[in-house]
């Protein structure tokens, strides 16, 4: 996510997000009585409701790396076997390189955007050439990756080096724009720039990890695209789109 001309969302400093977004967006941030009750809510919610997923119980790079490719456009139950093949066929970056390529394709199957699987495989063999096979953890190595953009290098950033970085994905955009903007036009520019400053404005000093898994899972479980379960979501009462918009999201 560009900021502007040369700046992106991952060289600011924590320190300076508020008067940076204020300046560029003309969006404020949330003051910080309300940043930490979202906070205690979401990991209140996440520690009763997260879901039970096979790479958040490891922080081998390739492994979150994969899963993160593979969750690309893709719904969570059709990647869970998948992931589980392809460790098994490919447990590192060591074996995913000296595999063929036309081989790493079929295994992908039927997961679709057969891209992915080249990428990856391509990531794998330049970090068994360059790297002795272990993924570099900083931000400006991994960009240059190709497909690799600023969700999937915060992810791995969090979940595989447990760096303090934040995340946008789909859902996690949802969220961030129902509770804390409520209207607007959430594909606008300078409307993507304030949620990536937004969800690193809110990103807790301890349990980032459960902050950003859990901000995924309730925009994949409550917080809807369509029919969100607002009735059952723990942000109801500080959420600015239900409090204007109930009738539409009930």
């Amino acid at each position: 996510m560009v900021a502007d001309a040369g700046v992106q969302w991952h060289e600011l400093d924590y320190h300076t997000l508020t008067q940076y977004s204020t300046a560029q967006t003309d969006l404020t941030l949330p003051i910080y009585p309300l940043k930490r009750r979202f906070r205690r809510r979401l990991l209140g919610w996440y520690d009763r409701n997260g879901r039970d997923l096979p790479w958040r119980k490891t922080r081998d790079p390739y492994r979150i790396l994969v899963s993160e490719i593979m969750l690309q456009q893709t719904q969570v139950d059709r990647v869970m076997p998948k992931y589980e093949e392809w460790l098994e066929r490919f447990p590192t970056f060591e074996a995913l390189a000296k595999a063929p390529l036309r081989r790493a394709v079929q295994v992908w199957r039927p997961l679709g955007y057969n891209i992915r699987p080249r990428r990856l495989h391509a990531i794998a063999k330049h970090v068994v050439k360059y790297f002795d096979g272990r993924l570099p953890s900083d931000v400006e190595t991994l960009k240059k990756f190709n497909g690799l953009g600023d969700y999937t290098v915060g992810a791995v950033q969090c979940f595989a080096f447990g760096k303090r970085a934040p995340i946008v994905d789909t859902n996690i955009s949802r969220v961030l724009f129902r509770v804390f903007l409520g209207n607007g036009d959430r594909d606008k520019h300078a409307v993507k720039q304030h949620i990536w400053i937004l969800s690193a404005s809110l990103l807790p000093r301890k349990r980032f990890f459960d902050f950003n898994q859990a901000l995924m899972d309730l925009g994949a479980m409550v917080c809807l695209a369509r029919k969100p379960l607002c009735t059952k979501c723990p942000m109801r009462t500080i959420c600015a789109t239900y409090a204007t918009n109930t009738k539409t999201l009930s």
